[in-house]
């Protein structure tokens, strides 16, 4: 591919990704407020309805990653943002129980064909040594979006719930468009072969697949965000506005914390210890909520879990492109995913469930115990697989990206 071409493709995919981060942070936040504070839903419900999203994307994501090594990401990232384009509808006009069930899961199925094309993507038309460099600055462009999806979602659903879902449809529609028109085609592995073959390599690395099962730890804390973190502050504060102002000042301290957090990493730790550091931090962040039920310490709190996140995701993503083979790079992607399928899905089950319990025995700390003991669990398991690995053989040359592919 010539360097043109190259260049834009980099320029689409953060592009859309901020686009798609924009229209998906518009609308989630909000869920838990208007179905459990508004209409009354148990907030264990909507936990299992992000849970199946989440279950059902990342588990979806393995074929979708699968499927881009042997016909092309482009096709698949267009059939997905329009499957989502349409659930988020669905979700803004979901009044019953199975319709908001129903939108989760068509918004997954559109997620699992865009979401390991997408990324595998990014790594083939990134070179091998600037690959952190550019998931680094894709995570600030992410956090902008994060920034003006929530406030856009604040100042909708003042009128209706229903205008949240279009205006998340709306972001997802124009990221269709510039795919369409701007994302050259790209082959995101070196060779053309079968979706069982890749799958088949990916889930045979057994260091990539014990890397990915201690990341769940990692995003059963994250998806607290979507969850449980806006029902604190929400009771913290009583004001629905708060989660939106929560999500603002998360993604604004995201972009500052985002460079100089990963510079000073990059200078020090590898990329694994460096999620490990992360994972450190959005554990001690849960914990200050456990001892301390005020609103101060609820936002020196999520300095500590923005911290851990711009530190841990594009560290993962680094670790993920290094340790896969370049010849099913999108089933690596695919089967990485995984962690967020299952660590994410046990997290807005078992979050929706303990906030409900916590509320039932007038135990407000109880959830973040047990949310900052996930965090800490995994980040010594990985320490301990970082340990194993090293004191091994470095593996060859060619199961890492090929620079500038």
């Amino acid at each position: 591919m010539d360097p043109a071409a190259r260049k834009r493709g980099l320029a689409t995919v953060m592009a859309v990704s901020f686009l798609m981060n924009a229209g998906f942070f518009l609308i989630i936040p909000l869920v838990s407020v208007h179905y459990v504070d508004r209409l009354g839903w148990a907030a264990a419900f909507i936990g299992l309805v992000l849970a199946v999203r989440q279950f059902a994307q990342q588990g979806l994501t393995v074929f979708g990653g699968a499927l881009a090594d042997r016909f092309g990401p482009k096709p698949l990232i267009l059939t997905g943002i329009m499957i989502r384009t349409v659930s988020f509808v669905v979700m803004g006009y979901a009044d019953r129980p199975w319709l908001l069930l129903l939108s989760g899961f068509l918004a997954a199925i559109g997620g699992a064909l865009f979401d390991a094309p997408q990324r595998a993507t990014l790594a083939s038309l990134a070179p091998a040594d600037k690959l952190n460099e550019l998931y680094g600055r894709l995570g600030i462009l992410q956090n902008v979006a994060r920034t003006i999806g929530p406030l856009v979602g604040a100042f909708l659903i003042r009128y209706d719930f229903k205008m949240v879902g279009l205006g998340s449809a709306a972001f997802f529609l124009a990221s269709f468009f510039v795919t369409l028109f701007f994302l050259p085609p790209v082959s995101v592995s070196t060779t053309t072969q079968s979706v069982r073959a890749g799958l088949k390599m990916a889930l045979r690395d057994l260091p990539f697949v014990a890397f990915t099962v201690l990341m769940m730890g990692y995003w059963f804390m994250w998806v607290q965000l979507s969850i449980a973190m806006p029902l604190e502050i929400k009771h913290l504060t009583g004001d629905d506005s708060s989660v939106g102002f929560m999500f603002t000042i998360s993604a604004v301290l995201a972009i500052i914390l985002q460079v100089p957090a990963l510079r000073i990493a990059e200078r020090r730790l590898r990329p694994t210890s460096t999620i490990i550091a992360g994972m450190l931090a959005m554990a001690l962040g849960m914990g200050l909520i456990a001892v301390t039920q005020s609103v101060v310490a609820f936002y020196v709190s999520l300095l500590f879990f923005s911290l851990g996140s711009v530190l841990a995701t594009p560290s993962a993503q680094t670790v993920t492109a290094e340790m896969s083979d370049d010849r099913a790079r999108g089933a690596y992607f695919g089967v990485g995913s995984l962690a967020m399928a299952v660590g994410g899905g046990l997290g807005h089950i078992l979050g929706g469930t303990l906030v409900d319990i916590a509320a039932q025995r007038s135990a407000p700390g109880l959830p973040w115990v047990i949310f900052a003991a996930v965090g800490v669990i995994s980040a010594v398991g990985l320490a301990l697989f970082y340990w194993t690995r090293q004191s091994r053989p470095p593996r060859p040359l060619s199961a890492a990206p090929a620079s500038g592919d």
